[in-house]
């Protein structure tokens, strides 16, 4: 299993002095964001972490190998090259016997990260179940992922773009908790709000480190879904970001985009419907999730 891996000099030393670690997804460079907004929101990502008192591990498949952790050569290749591909846990094999290169989705970052003892991993919002999806069947590996692998996820809820009832129902059906940061009800990516409530409200940090102990030292298997709202100052308005949502799945049928091109399709649209400002309330949300992620990691160690 191991000689698949390519751990970081930084994070190696982390994981074998037992410090707190947290896992980062590459889609978000090489599929979630304009150049040069990714590489500047990587590096970002990466400082928050470590102001934070963990050690960040950027996680990709370069060249045919998992790499827990890259380096800023891996780093621009990431967010310039139009040949990476955008790999879910049936790519990972293939992926790398080929010895091709990848951006790991929530999914694959899981399984990367599981890989490596890291337990903890920060990202913008999860996959989940698509609108329309009781014809399509277009459901998100991301929602079975967190069935079974044993990895805490900090997000601001699934991409707005879903259909977020059915994807809590999902996350029901597989056992997997969701829990809001200091709310009751589950964020919709882009805004604060969504109608729908969280499984339980967590107060903190130190809260949540002790249930994500719980579920694991009484060996339920899967992951857990920590749900942090976008900061107020850059909620966007809901009635707003929905018409733009509405008028990009238009386009996105129109032009029969499907499968996985239909995440990075939509977010780019969305992206111009807004000017410019989903983008720019992407961008703060991960970086809340940064912190959040980072300090969680920090209680974990401590319990552990």
């Amino acid at each position: 299993m191991y000689k698949y891996l390519e751990i970081n000099e930084e994070v190696k030393n982390a994981i074998d002095k037992g410090l707190p670690v947290v896992a980062l997804e590459s889609t978000i460079i090489s599929h979630g964001m304009p150049y040069p907004e990714n590489i500047k929101t990587a590096n970002m990502l990466e400082d928050i972490v470590r102001d934070n008192g963990a050690v960040p591990a950027t996680i990709a498949i370069i060249d045919g190998k998992i790499k827990i952790g890259i380096n800023k050569k891996e780093l621009e290749f990431l967010a310039t090259s139009k040949d990476i591909l955008k790999a879910s846990r049936r790519d990972i094999p293939p992926v790398i016997s080929k010895g091709l290169s990848a951006a790991t989705t929530v999914s694959a970052t899981m399984i990367c990260a599981s890989l490596a003892g890291i337990k903890i991993f920060v990202t913008g919002g999860i996959g989940g179940v698509h609108r329309g999806a009781e014809h399509t069947f277009d459901i998100s590996a991301d929602l079975q992922e967190l069935a079974k692998t044993n990895v805490a996820v900090i997000c601001s809820g699934a991409k707005a773009i879903l259909d977020l009832p059915l994807t809590l129902e999902y996350l029901e059906t597989q056992g997997v908790p969701v829990l809001g940061f200091k709310t009751d009800e589950l964020p919709a990516f882009y805004t604060r709000n969504s109608g729908l409530k969280v499984d339980y409200m967590i107060n903190d940090e130190v809260e949540a480190a002790k249930i994500i102990k719980v579920k694991w030292d009484i060996g339920l298997k899967g992951g857990l879904i920590i749900a942090n709202p976008i900061p107020e100052e850059y909620s966007m308005n809901r009635e707003y970001i929905e018409k733009a949502i509405y008028k990009a799945l238009e386009e996105a049928d129109a032009n029969n985009i499907k499968g996985k091109k239909l995440t990075p399709f939509l977010l780019e649209k969305i992206k111009d419907i807004t000017s410019g400002d989903s983008l720019k309330a992407n961008i703060e949300l991960v970086k809340n999730n940064a912190i959040v992620g980072a300090k969680i990691a920090v209680e974990l160690n401590k319990l552990n």
